[in-house]
């Protein structure tokens, strides 16, 4: 394709059919997190809070191709993404998630417990505070962030602040990756103007929206691409994927 247009289907309809085509062709999972998938499906409220299959799917096949033993999620929810980090890195590797409510924290650590997943843990409590304070004993490979859309900047400067050259206590191993979920929510990063239904449809459907947020997310994505030590890639899928490995 010669230009830069990420659209490729006419409507939502064959959107869709696309997407569910895409999943049924790409790496399987095990039951169990096919069935928690399902579990958060039927029993959360917010249950949009939690990725989907299809991008479970390419953040597992992500760890592999880097080769990941060790995964940092800032925002875990009820912890299903936690389990697929859990099983993308196998039995000797390890995931911490962080998640600032108290009621996801229990949820994510009793369901990870009854399905069987021993090699991850949930840090309770505030995601900023968290990650100036957190020393792995070992840094990680991939840092992953879907958590309060208002806190992506800092997010990404507490990562890389301390992950400093040299360092032998650092979060981030030289070369590892970030991967900042929802990056163009919607598109409204790039576009606020009439033509983005988005612009009408998310205020309404988003739990306590700001406009705010999105110039955060923006924020966000010129922090990626403009600091020297990130080389970063904004992929436009899902809801957007902003990508970045650390230099050092």
């Amino acid at each position: 394709m010669k230009d830069n247009c990420t659209t490729l289907y006419p409507n939502d309809i064959v959107g869709q059919a696309v997407s569910e085509y895409a999943d049924r062709h790409s790496l399987g999972f095990p039951a169990r997190l096919t069935d928690y998938h399902a579990w958060v499906l039927e029993t959360q409220e917010r249950s949009w809070f939690t990725v989907s299959m299809l991008e479970a799917r390419f953040l597992t096949w992500i760890a592999h191709l880097v080769g990941a033993s060790r995964v940092l999620e800032v925002g875990t929810f009820v912890g299903f993404s936690v389990a697929v980090w859990a099983d993308a890195v196998g039995p000797n590797g390890f995931v911490t998630g962080l998640e600032r409510s108290p009621e996801y924290a229990k949820l994510a650590r009793d369901q990870l417990k009854s399905r069987g997943w021993h090699n991850a843990q949930i840090l309770e409590g505030d995601a900023c505070e968290l990650l100036n304070s957190h020393a792995p004993p070992q840094a990680y490979d991939i840092i992953f962030i879907d958590a309060q859309k208002s806190q992506y900047p800092e997010y990404l400067r507490s990562i890389v602040d301390n992950s400093k050259p040299g360092s032998t206590s650092r979060l981030l191993r030289p070369g590892g990756l970030i991967i900042g979920d929802n990056a163009l929510r919607s598109g409204l990063v790039a576009n606020q103007s009439k033509a983005n239904p988005a612009t009408k449809t998310v205020p309404q459907q988003a739990v306590n929206w700001k406009w705010s947020d999105v110039d955060r997310l923006d924020e966000f994505n010129r922090a990626l691409h403009s600091d020297p030590r990130l080389e970063n890639f904004l992929l436009p899928v899902f809801d957007g994927l902003g990508l970045a490995r650390l230099l050092d």
